[in-house]
């Protein structure tokens, strides 16, 4: 039965958290912990129980995610500063050729948005379309939509990146199945809405590249591709490792000493599988090629101010997902939902849109909709279903990029789109992307 204090309370939260980020322009931190004090209050509950709750509900979530996201910032700053991410692309280039490139630049940013945040490594591959743009004189929405599909998907999909980190540590998911199961679910969604969709967008609009005002590093300079690979690849293998051989298979069939198991479980805890990869980073990017201590520690230190946002706006997300389970209003939400014949997948799919589109910030989106969503979940959720509950959460906050995201500006501006042309070019993507992704969520989870 509905307790309409409690729904009042959800409603009026949401409403809060809306009207103070888009009317009053107020940082979504601070709009996020006043949202959470106003559901407190509405819902009835003791004025000293509120802060505690938020205490409790920041506490519980930076304990993890503060520490994935500072390292995941090292990492890519690391490999951002080496010219790790333009090698990557420069060799998948040379190894599809210029018919393909558009493939190649989907694997690029599926790759490079892997340790990078999704504004750097466009920014860092840029030059690169605008040099095929001048050679092929095609439209440079052909190379651009799939090197954004790739790094929207990656960013927005598979840890250790900062939102599905969040995601899955309110939802208490396994970041090894996130990693898997966003492999999986990114493919088909990147597929479609980045060379597919760019091929039919870029006979629509054509886009010349600005002109040339400098010429770019040289190739040699490069590290190695294999370098590159092997050193993203670490902490993702590390941390999956982790999850099958702690998986049930593996409990019931004990063909592993429990002594090394529990190694495992430490190297491959995306703690320790961030810091491995990040030393290696350090020394095989910078050290071995020359780069002076003080300079890597100014890179590394550089970092931490790009991670810091996302994780008080993580730990505001945590408090408040605290605030909606202490107040019984999740409980609540659970009963109607399974007794109504809903599922909480499509609930979580569709705040998550209703948030971005409203709000205009993915990350804000994935997670306010987590912190609605997790009070929901029972208790014998399997790690699956939360996996992909992330994943549904992922892709409702990727659609329909608009004018209220700042993503919208930084494609518009580097590509030199209208409004119009980057309504039909991005804002598309975005909502292909979103669908494709939820829609592959579903037929997953018919299976597994």
């Amino acid at each position: 039965m509905l307790n309409y204090q409690l729904i009042l309370a959800v409603f009026i939260g949401i409403s809060t958290l809306l009207v103070l980020i888009l009317k009053f322009r107020i940082q979504a931190f601070i709009a996020l912990l006043i949202a959470s004090i106003a559901v407190g209050i509405t819902a009835g509950m003791d004025p000293t129980e509120i802060i505690k709750t938020m205490q409790d509900g920041m506490g519980n979530t930076l304990g993890f995610v503060a520490v994935v996201v500072g390292l995941g910032a090292m990492f890519g700053a690391i490999l951002e500063h080496s010219g790790g991410a333009e090698a990557l692309a420069k060799y998948l280039l040379h190894k599809f050729g210029e018919k393909n490139a558009s493939w190649a630049l989907m694997l690029t940013g599926f790759f490079v948005a892997i340790p990078v945040f999704f504004d750097v490594a466009f920014i860092i591959l840029v030059p690169l379309i605008y040099s095929l743009q001048r050679k092929t004189k095609k439209s440079l929405l052909l190379y651009a939509i799939p090197l954004l599909a790739g790094l929207a998907i990656t960013h927005s999909f598979i840890p250790p990146t900062p939102g599905p980190v969040a995601v899955a540590d309110i939802l208490k998911a396994d970041l090894g199945w996130v990693i898997l199961l966003g492999f999986i679910t990114g493919i088909p969604a990147a597929i479609i809405s980045g060379p597919l969709f760019a091929k039919y967008i870029s006979t629509k609009i054509h886009i010349n590249a600005p002109k040339l005002d400098e010429v770019p590093a040289t190739y040699n300079s490069y590290p190695s591709i294999g370098l590159v690979l092997s050193i993203i690849g670490i902490p993702i293998l590390l941390i999956v490792l982790n999850t099958v051989l702690n998986s049930a298979f593996f409990e019931t069939n004990s063909i592993i000493p429990e002594a090394l198991k529990k190694w495992i479980q430490m190297i491959g805890h995306p703690f320790s599988a961030l810091i491995i990869a990040n030393l290696i980073a350090i020394y095989l990017l910078g050290i071995k090629r020359g780069v002076d201590k003080e300079t890597i520690l100014k890179i590394t230190t550089k970092s931490m101010s790009s991670a810091g946002i996302i994780i008080l706006l993580t730990g505001a997300g945590g408090v408040f997902k605290q605030i909606l389970v202490n107040t019984g209003t999740g409980e609540m939400l659970a009963n109607y939902f399974a007794n109504a014949g809903i599922p909480i997948i499509v609930f979580a799919f569709i705040a998550a849109v209703f948030i971005r589109i409203l709000q205009g910030s993915a990350t804000v989106a994935m997670i306010t909709s987590a912190g609605i969503t997790a009070p929901l979940l029972a208790s014998n959720v399997s790690e699956v279903d939360k996996a992909l509950l992330v994943i549904a959460i992922a892709s409702g906050a990727s659609i329909l990029s608009h004018v209220n995201d700042s993503g919208f500006w930084l494609v518009s501006n580097y590509l030199g789109l209208t409004e119009k042309q980057t309504f039909k070019s991005w804002t598309i993507m975005t909502t292909l992307l979103a669908l494709v992704g939820f829609t592959t969520v579903g037929i997953i989870s018919l299976f597994l």
